[in-house]
This record gives structure tokens, C-alpha cells and sequence, in this order.
């Protein structure tokens, strides 16, 4: 288990000090993938970074299996950063070496035989599904194709926990796709506990089992991600799942309602839910903005529906709506917030 006890982390600049990290309680258990959220400026790298002592709290602690790791003597230290392993934006791959090499860089550090260490790549490269490339250099690969062997390399040392800071901002969609499904299947076969760092909540959505969103350096919402995609508490969160905000909630018709409707894992059927009211109920909705997905067999995802008919038919629709128990359905003023 990570634990981040009350975890703080003051800067001193030309003008002062900057609290990147305020008072940070977080638990995460043995084989979650947990998220850790927020936008720039929020902490999340600093927050990464202090949980391999790469940067060193001013206050509070961060104990993994029982032992605060702050505590450690530089000799210790390095030992259980061996069971620590990070992979980043930039995939910061060796260019002067062929993948195979890159991968085994980190068991040569601590000493393995080269046979051993080719050995144990060339099973690596299969893992990450590049057995091909193991004679390639990294500028001959993909910018996924990259970061699969970033991966490669990070779990070369059968590390407890792997760290990913940003590790899909620089892909393409489709590619990000693909890494997460990497990741979340070595956590699978590995059991390795995964901490993933990002400012997308589709990257969280997709892969992470719980969450703590970041805000000025504070922990302001936590939990499982289901939880707090469908209910949002703190304007942070509401931030990320509602990007676009009320830009929609103007110019509302005498006798028009609008409702936003919130899917936090709903089943997928062969008619979609909106259709169905409106065959079911008589009541039809303008969609204004839709932000969905589907992830396996769940929707997860918003809507912002229009309705004419005054407050009759917004009452309807609700109560149609909140007989799911994975859909959260409120009414949306213009004043709303």
C-alpha cells in the first residue's frame, strides 16, 4: 500500500514561497490503478515525484508497505526505488541504443549477466507486443511504438509500482487507447500497482479504479471513479467532467427545461435510454451537447437535454430518468453553477 500522510511540499522562489502540495492525504492499495487529476499547476507532477523522493516533502510522509521511505538512508533508499519504476511524457528512451538495449539498461545497472538481461527483453518485447523491433532505435519507432518500450523498461525490474506522469498527453487517441489497454494488463498479469498522472478525466475513465482530484495543491475530491464522474461535489471535478460548463444555458424558451444528465457506467441497450423516453413517455428531447462513451458494456459520459413543456414534462423526465441507477438527471438553470 502507498500511503501520503499529510504530505506537503513548500517551494522558495525570488518572490516568496509557493505551496505546490498542501496537506495531501491519499491511500492507495496493492494493485489499484489509481488517477491522480488535475490541471496545470495543480501539483500532480511535484505529487508524483515525492512519492520516489525525487523531490523531498517539506512535511508529512509517504509509507509504502508499511515503511517511510523519507526516512530511508540514501543506501536504502535506492534499494526500494528499485521496486519504483516511472514512465513519462517523453518516453526518455537511450537514442543511442536499439530497444533491446534500452531495456536492458536498468538490469545491467543492478548487475544481471548480459545473456540473462537479453534474455529476459527479448520476453519483454513480446509483453508489450514489439518483438520485432528489438534491433530498431528509438527514432525509428512510432511515438506509441515508444512508449511501449518505456513500458518494457519500467517493469525490466519487476518493480511493485509503476508511476505514469502524462505518459499519453503526446498520443494520438487511438494510440493512447492502446497504451492504457497495456497498462492495464500488465497490472493484471503483474499486479503491479499503477499511480497514473494526467490532466485528461477520458484517460481516468478509461483504465483508473479510483481517483483524487488536484486543485491548487490540495486533494479537493476522492474516490472511485465511477462515483465521482456521475456526481461531481467540488468545482474542480465538475470542471473536468463538464468542460464546456453552462455555455449552452442561455436564451431559455418561456416553457422550455433543461436537463443534465449524468452516466456514471449505465448498461448499454439496443435502444438508447433518450430514444426510449420519448417513445415510452411522449416526451422529446433536444440534445444540446453530449460528451459519451462506451467502455466495455457501461455508457460513462454527460448529456445536456432540451424539453419543451414547462414544468409537467420536466417533472416526467426526471422520474423517468432517476429509475436508472447509474444516471444522475438534475435540472440546469441558466443561473445554475
Amino acid at each position: 500500500m502507498i500511503e501520503l500522510v499529510n504530505l506537503t511540499k513548500t517551494f522558495k522562489t525570488s518572490d516568496g514561497t509557493v505551496d505546490a502540495l498542501s496537506n495531501i492525504n491519499i491511500s492507495i492499495e496493492d494493485g489499484d490503478i489509481y488517477g491522480i487529476i488535475g490541471m496545470s499547476g495543480a501539483g500532480k507532477s511535484t505529487l508524483v515525484r515525492c512519492i520516489n523522493m525525487l523531490e523531498r516533502p517539506t512535511d508529512g510522509s509517504v509509507v509504502i508497505d508499511g515503511v517511510d521511505i523519507g526516512a530511508l538512508s540514501e543506501k536504502q533508499l535506492r534499494k526500494k526505488r528499485q521496486e519504483i519504476s516511472m514512465i513519462f511524457q517523453g518516453f526518455n528512451l537511450l537514442m543511442q541504443r536499439t530497444c533491446l538495449k534500452n531495456i536492458c539498461f536498468p538490469l545491467e545497472l543492478m548487475g544481471m549477466k548480459k545473456a540473462d538481461a537479453e534474455k529476459k527483453a527479448y520476453e519483454l518485447l513480446e509483453i508489450v507486443g514489439l518483438p520485432d523491433k528489438a534491433n530498431a532505435y528509438p527514432a525509428q519507432l512510432s511515438g506509441g511504438q515508444q512508449q511501449r518500450i518505456a513500458i518494457a523498461r519500467a517493469i525490466a525490474t519487476n518493480p511493485k509500482i509503476l508511476l505514469c506522469d502524462e505518459a499519453t498527453s503526446a498520443l494520438d487517441p487511438k494510440t493512447t487507447h492502446s497504451i492504457l489497454e497495456l497498462i492495464r494488463d500488465i497490472n493484471k498479469k503483474f499486479g503491479i500497482t499503477v499511480v497514473i498522472i494526467t490532466h485528461q478525466m477520458s484517460v481516468v475513465e478509461e483504465v483508473c479504479h479510483n481517483v483524487a482530484i488536484l486543485d491548487g495543491g490540495f486533494v479537493v475530491e476522492k474516490g472511485a471513479v465511477g462515483e465521482i464522474f456521475s456526481s461531481p461535489k467540488s468545482d474542480a471535478a465538475k470542471r473536468l467532467i463538464f468542460p464546456d460548463g453552462n455555455s449552452n444555458l442561455i436564451s431559455l424558451s418561456e416553457d422550455e427545461r433543461r436537463i443534465r444528465v449524468v452516466f456514471g457506467g449505465v448498461r448499454t441497450t439496443g435502444t438508447p435510454i433518450i430514444t426510449t423516453m420519448a417513445i415510452e413517455e411522449g416526451i422529446a428531447a433536444n440534445i444540446l451537447s453530449a460528451s459519451t462513451r462506451t467502455i466495455s458494456d457501461k455508457v460513462y459520459g454527460n448529456m445536456l437535454l432540451s424539453i419543451q413543456g414547462g414544468d409537467g414534462v420536466l417533472s416526467r423526465a426526471l422520474n423517468y430518468l432517476h429509475q436508472f441507477p447509474d444516471i444522475i438527471a438534475e435540472e440546469v438553470s441558466e443561473n445554475a453553477e
